[in-house]
Parts: C-alpha cells; sequence; structure tokens
C-alpha cells in the first residue's frame, strides 16, 4: 500500500531512527484504535445496564471509560511525539479495530461483564504484543506506556472475572 502524506512521519529533534519511530506509531495507532472502541464499548455498556448489580456496575463502567480515556490521550500523544499522526477518527476506528464488534442489544450487567472481559482480555494480549515490538525496535519509552497499559487492563480485567465467580 503506498504511503499517504498522513502516514509519513513528522521531523522531530527525537532522537529514535526514523525505522523505530515508525514501527512504534504502527503500533501505538493499532492500540489506539483498540482501546477507542474498547471505551465505546464500555460506554455502552455504562448507559444500557440493568439488573440487580446496577448501581456497582454503572458506577465500575465510568471508572473504566475515564481510564480508557486518559489512555488514549497518552497513546495518541505518544504518536506525535514520535512524529506520526493519531488514526483516532471513528471512521478509522471502526476500520481498524481488531476487537470483536460490542453486541448492542446487551442490557443485563453480567451479559455487559462477559462481554467487556472478552475485549480487555483481547486488548491486554495485543498490548503485551505491542510491548515486545517495542522494545525490541528500541523505543523503551512506549514499551513502558504500553506496559503501564497492561497492568490497567489487567486490574479491570481481574475486577470484571471477580463478578463472574
Amino acid at each position: 500500500m503506498p504511503k499517504t502524506k498522513a502516514d509519513k512521519l513528522q521531523a522531530t529533534r527525537n532522537d529514535l531512527g526514523a525505522n523505530v519511530r515508525e514501527a512504534s506509531v504502527g503500533v501505538l495507532n493499532a492500540t489506539l484504535a483498540d482501546a477507542m472502541d474498547l471505551t465505546n464499548g464500555v460506554r455502552m455498556a455504562h448507559w444500557t445496564v440493568r439488573g440487580p448489580h446496577f448501581a456497582a456496575l454503572h458506577a465500575l463502567f465510568e471508572t473504566f471509560y475515564d481510564q480508557l480515556g486518559e489512555a488514549t490521550d497518552d497513546l495518541a500523544e505518544r504518536v506525535v511525539q514520535l512524529g506520526g499522526a493519531p488514526d483516532g477518527t471513528t471512521q478509522r476506528i471502526g476500520e481498524k479495530s481488531r476487537l470483536a464488534p460490542y453486541p448492542a442489544g446487551l442490557r443485563d450487567g453480567m451479559e455487559h461483564v462477559k462481554a467487556l472481559a472478552d475485549r480487555y482480555a483481547a486488548l491486554a494480549a495485543t498490548v503485551r504484543a505491542g510491548i515486545g515490538s517495542t522494545d525490541e525496535a528500541g523505543d523503551a519509552d512506549t514499551a513502558d506506556l504500553l506496559t503501564g497499559l497492561s497492568r490497567t487492563l489487567d486490574k479491570a480485567l481481574w475486577m470484571l472475572e471477580a463478578h463472574l465467580g
């Protein structure tokens, strides 16, 4: 696929080589799409959850999308720091997300928990792969950023799984 103007790295004084920055921008933009897709799924759960655990889940889901909002901001800003352009439009997220589509008709709290647990686990796995890729490429800072995200995802997954027994 030919490179577009948006795909080219911008000049920066960052001392990482262009190949390293290009590799990291690719990992970061893929992770950004997945994290934004997960954020939207969590928001759907927050807005539509019903059932005996409504209050606790409604509040938990709000905490989760706040965490994801901070994480997506960090991912996008790291892309820019490396001379890239964040690929976070709604249209691109729909095209690029590697997560399974969030079921639109869910209402039951535990069904939301199961759906979110699956997606948190999937994102955690790709984030861990991204840690390895960016570390191997020579970008310890991006690997560190992804490591922090991995910890956040694992903690949320643990909380979701605790609701499932």
